[in-house]
């Protein structure tokens, strides 16, 4: 007959487990012998390694008292059931490894590879990064609303940065909120260049959203984030109303 201890360390559980399990009702808690100990026999000994093996397996506790009274077919659909659950919940931590990774991965939080690239590009024609920041938590608003279809932007806006005008507009925006002035000058040289590409896509038809256009919530929170990110971009959605557009994303001309 074997004491706790000794019970324990045969099936290969602590002491407080043991405990724990005749708390829950899992193990039946012998009588006392005339000198005040519990002993435990062999069927002790049995019945808790197969309550270590179910918990070691990740069976719930409320579950394996069950399980141990269940005939064959029952328990072979019990374990089924959990078999599944672990199954599932695999998936859900090989995903948050995935999105873990992705943290360290900067650029691509939250973002398909493509907008990476993108990113890339910015810091390869001179914008800070603080600008590329900024860019990229946009990129992350547009993915949250429409993930299907960012991808499909990039050739676009790739192809846009061989644009001299476009470079020169991010370099002056990176060096302006890299500053501390607060209506620096060259946000007037800024909106000349926004106006002027605003608009060539108007004419060439390249402002139409379709769809997307009516979706104000976003645009609305693009807009927002900006002046959320520097206030000076109110300046420049002034400086713009004064040139005929409205909005900072979604630039529209005004009377139209």
């Amino acid at each position: 007959m074997l004491t706790i201890g000794q019970l324990a360390a045969y099936a290969g559980v602590t002491v407080r487990a043991v405990r724990h399990y005749h708390q829950v009702g899992l193990l039946p808690e012998p009588e006392r012998d005339a000198s005040g100990y519990r002993r435990y026999g062999a069927m002790a000994v049995v019945s808790l390694v197969k309550i270590r093996t179910l918990a070691n397996a990740g069976v719930p506790l409320s579950q394996i008292g069950r399980m141990l009274e269940a005939d064959a077919s029952t328990f072979a659909e019990a374990v089924q059931r959990i078999d599944d659950h672990l199954r599932d919940e695999i998936e859900r931590l090989e995903t948050s490894r995935r999105q873990i990774a992705q943290l360290a991965a900067g650029d691509s939080l939250a973002l398909p590879p493509e907008v990476g690239s993108y990113l890339d590009r910015l810091r390869e024609i001179g914008a800070s990064e603080r600008m590329v920041q900024s860019e990229r938590d946009g990129w992350i608003l547009l993915a949250a609303r429409w993930p299907d279809r960012v991808s499909a932007f990039m050739p676009d806006k790739l192809a846009q940065l061989d644009d001299p005008r476009l470079v020169q507009l991010y370099r002056l925006l990176s060096e302006i909120f890299e500053g501390d002035a607060a209506d620096d000058p060259r946000l007037e040289e800024v909106a000349d260049i926004m106006a002027g590409l605003a608009e060539q896509a108007y004419a060439a038809g390249e402002t139409d959203f379709g769809e997307m256009a009516s979706d104000d919530l976003t645009f609305d929170l693009l807009d927002a984030f900006a002046v959320e990110t520097d206030p000076r971009a109110q300046r420049l959605v002034d400086l713009m109303r004064k040139r005929g557009w409205s909005g900072w994303n979604r630039l529209e001309r005004l009377g139209d």
